[in-house]
């Protein structure tokens, strides 16, 4: 009799799990068909935009040796606060213009698509046509001070490129040697059907940008005078001619998953072309120039934007600088 009450027991208990397996099933399938619209397409996110590389977190510092962590952390502060150690009114040493390393490289060069650092460790020493030669980190932080910040290079012996050096080392400390992880540095924009166009980008500046950048371009100062709180976009505060953002597709792709404040490459504001445009608007406009005489001695290893001459290829400046661009990729293609 005890045997029986137990089998019956099991038997009822397997029946009451199964109803409730079935309901649910039913509940979720009833659901499902009342939302789901038999005409949708399903739209995979863009795999260029999941699972980027991200900068180590900052509790893993406590394994670094005390000497090192002190170098890595006054690096980070060079990096987002550089004007206020050598900024025109720097405490350390007066050799730029007032621009931080973050308004090019943002959050420190940790943003993803933001011109970040992440590659950096992994890569270099590499050789770069635009020099011709095999650069290290501290030419390439010096490019940084004597283009982008229009200013003279760092010394290199410096306990402030050590610190420079070993944040950089620090952010890549997880990158597999010759690797670029997914988010390094700028998105590669798709080019347009068309020249990128001045004009349009000035519309797009006083209805994006100018609030932060002011309608002169040339930025908003901090108050305490030493830094921007939002940098110059032209004007002789700003990068010269020489600075990789010079270049509209370099500046069309950071602006587009940046800019204007608030927008990240989860959610851009802008459009392509608004982006493209916005670029050649403010690559239009004054700055300091640079002697680029030195720059790109194999003139064939020059980009397909860039603005001066001379070139190997039979298209002008104007429109090696604003496009059409796609001529300038198939002759290259073509005369490889």
């Amino acid at each position: 009799m005890k045997l029986q009450y137990q089998i019956l027991k099991t038997l009822l208990f397997g029946l009451l799990i199964f109803l409730l397996v079935f309901l649910g099933f039913r509940t979720y399938q009833n659901a499902g068909s009342s939302k789901l619209d038999s005409t949708a397409v399903y739209a995979a996110p863009d795999s260029n935009f999941t699972h980027v590389w991200t900068a180590p977190s900052d509790w893993r510092m406590m394994y670094l040796k005390p000497e090192e962590k002190e170098l890595v952390v006054y690096g980070r502060e060079l990096i987002a606060h550089t004007s206020e150690f050598l900024g025109p009114k720097g405490s350390v040493k007066a050799i730029s213009n007032g621009m931080n390393c973050q308004n090019c490289h943002l959050n420190a060069g940790t943003q993803p698509w933001g011109n970040n650092y992440f590659a950096v460790q992994s890569t270099y020493p590499k050789f770069r046509a635009r020099s011709g030669t095999k650069e290290n980190q501290i030419k390439r932080v010096n490019d940084c001070f004597e283009r982008s910040l229009n200013g003279k290079a760092l010394d290199s012996t410096s306990r402030e490129m050590r610190a420079i050096l070993a944040y950089i080392k620090w952010l890549g400390s997880d990158v597999e040697k010759d690797k670029s992880p997914k988010g390094s540095g700028i998105f590669k924009l798709k080019g347009m059907k068309r020249a990128c166009d001045p004009l349009k980008g000035a519309e797009v500046y006083t209805a994006k940008c100018q609030s932060c950048h002011q309608a002169d371009g040339g930025g908003l100062l901090a108050e305490n005078g030493k830094s921007y709180t939002y940098p110059p976009l032209w004007g002789t505060n700003s990068y010269n001619t020489g600075a990789g953002l010079y270049r509209i597709s370099n500046f069309a792709g950071y602006v587009k998953y940046n800019m204007p404040q608030g927008t990240t490459y989860e959610k851009p504001q802008l459009t392509d072309e608004e982006a493209w445009d916005v670029a050649a608007y403010v690559n239009s406009m004054p700055r300091p120039s640079k002697d680029l005489s030195k720059d790109w001695p194999n003139i064939a290893k020059k980009p397909f934007d860039h603005p001066f001459g001379p070139y190997a290829d039979p298209f002008t400046e104007e429109q090696h600088k604003y496009g059409h661009y796609k001529p300038i990729k198939a002759w290259v293609e073509k005369h490889k």
